[in-house]
């Protein structure tokens, strides 16, 4: 097979093994999203007095600070530098910040500046976590636009929120199986053995994002560098990296509607399931008689295998359905309903639903677990079959490629953003409120969002990516933007060893 054949069957490849690993890198992001649930339990068990509920906040809040971060400065850099780079300075923040979050100790034994480590160390991963978000959600939807279009929207689904989603039962089956090994008198072992197992995820990926190729949208329509500074690649191919400008007012001005669906509705979203989520272990081990560990991880298990279906349901509906039209059933309300609605509002819509029932009836479904789990469980599964899908899905598509990692970043900032207040808020709701409070405030959120939704979240369903690039373009050129798209061979991301290859087949050749 000679260097050429070599590079084309490679490049064939390469949009397949690009979803693989962003499915691959994005359960490593679910793990450590929800590796929290039962550290919480084990935490304040180990550390009943000093584990108090402003230092449970904030050693939770601080992966949330860390991928807003993340996902703002990653966003910005995948656009502007590469796909590649992005990915692989994420997999490298994820494994130093599990490292230093598994070997957390604090001075002379210090509980405090145990959890003050904590805090950095989760706060590192954070970044990583979050940079993950743009970086494989962009990489996915333009590789699986390239080689299946009309099943973009169920293949970018089943590799994003769908192993984000198996995430927690994965943290919560690896806390089980350490757990039942160790034993309960050795819970110091638990959390970092199951800390530890974060280190090893991203590293499974490691390897292919090295080697992978930039996208065939990515190097048709990246905006490096300016009309200017083109001439200037000879002398220093570094300098499109650094000084090509985006025109981020024009972006402003044609997607402004889209940011505010995309940011309000993640806002609102995370809002909502990100405290209950990380929070859920804490909820359940205190309607559990004796707080029983094991018992309240297995529940925990069972409360994320539940919402796991709606995720499936969510892609099988996305394509005949559309990202936004269906029908919402009458039997969830009397009043009359337009004939389409969005997916998200019909589900935000069963999310809310269920978030009220729970609400208005905690005291007495808490008396019933298992019952109150299930309802807790259809609450979660409603949310992943429609805001939970579709969130990440129309922020990939909604937008050009030049600036498909800079917005989706800004929206799933937008959207840690809100899962960052809504975790500073649960405590204190809990405290003051009542516990059935987070349930209600849960459901009132869900309606703003149906309302957000229906007016600005665009849809794209069977829309090819390559044709938003080209009426983006078109409308820079209207408007007075000359500046150049697209990489060069001096600048581009094709890998060291598609360059090594092209050399020695010439060497070969003379």
């Amino acid at each position: 097979m000679d260097d050429r054949t070599r590079l084309e069957r490679k490049q064939s490849l390469s949009p397949y093994f690009t979803i693989l690993a962003a499915a691959f890198g994005l359960i490593s992001d679910g793990y450590q999203n929800n590796l929290m649930t039962m550290a919480n339990v084990v935490f304040k068990r180990l550390f009943p007095h000093d584990y108090t509920a402003a230092v449970s906040t904030r050693v939770s809040n601080s992966l949330l600070v860390g991928a807003i971060i993340g996902q703002v400065i990653v966003g910005l850099m995948c656009d502007r530098i590469g796909r590649k780079a992005a990915l692989v300075l994420t997999t490298a923040l994820i494994v130093l910040g599990a490292t230093l979050a598994t070997a957390a100790h604090g001075a002379h034994g210090s509980a405090a500046g145990l959890f003050w480590f904590l805090t950095f160390a989760r706060g590192l991963t954070g970044i990583g976590v979050g940079g993950e978000y743009p970086a494989s959600s962009t990489s996915a939807s333009e590789s699986a636009n390239e080689k299946m279009i009309k099943n973009r929207g169920p293949v970018f689904i089943m590799v994003t929120n769908f192993v984000l989603s198996i995430g927690g039962p994965l943290a919560v089956s690896v806390f089980l199986i350490v757990f039942s090994a160790a034993g309960e008198k050795h819970l110091e072992t638990v959390w970092r053995v199951c800390f530890g197992v974060g280190i090893a995820l991203p590293l499974t990926v490691f390897y292919f994002r090295i080697r992978m190729l930039t996208t065939k949208l990515y190097k048709e329509g990246a905006i490096k560098r300016t009309y200017m500074e083109d001439k200037l690649n000879h002398a220093c191919p570094l300098i499109q990296h650094i000084t090509g400008q985006v025109p981020y007012w024009l972006v402003i001005k044609r997607y402004w509607r889209s940011l505010i669906g995309t940011c309000g509705a993640w806002f609102l979203y995370d809002f909502i399931t990100f405290p209950n989520g990380v929070f859920s272990g804490t909820i359940i081990a205190s309607i559990i008689p004796d707080g029983n560990i094991k018992r309240t991880a297995e529940f925990q298990l069972l409360l994320g295998t539940i919402a796991l279906p709606g995720v499936i349901v969510g892609a099988l509906l996305c394509n005949p359905l559309g990202r936004r039209n269906t029908v919402l059933a009458v039997t969830l309300s009397s009043v009359n309903i337009p004939d389409e609605i969005p997916i998200p509002v019909l589900t935000t819509s069963m999310l809310t639903f269920k978030g009220l029932v729970i609400g208005l009836t905690y005291d007495k479904i808490t008396k019933i677990i298992p019952l109150f789990v299930v309802f807790y469980g259809l609450m979660q599964s409603f949310g992943n079959m429609g805001p939970g899908d579709m969130l990440g899905l129309v922020s990939a598509e909604s937008y050009p490629t030049p600036i498909r990692g800079t917005c989706y970043g800004i929206s799933a900032a937008l959207g840690k953003t809100g899962a960052a207040i809504g975790t500073q808020a649960f405590t204190p709701i809990q405290l003051n409120l009542g516990k059935k409070w987070t349930f209600i405030i849960a459901a009132i959120c869900g309606t703003v969002g149906i309302i957000v939704t229906y007016f600005f979240v665009p849809d794209m369903t069977g829309v090819d990516l390559a044709d938003e690039d080209r009426k983006f373009m078109e409308y820079l050129a209207e408007n007075g933007w000359t500046g150049a798209v697209g990489e060069t061979e001096s600048v581009s991301d094709t890998t060291s060893t598609d360059l090594s290859e092209t050399k020695e087949g010439k060497q070969e050749s003379t």
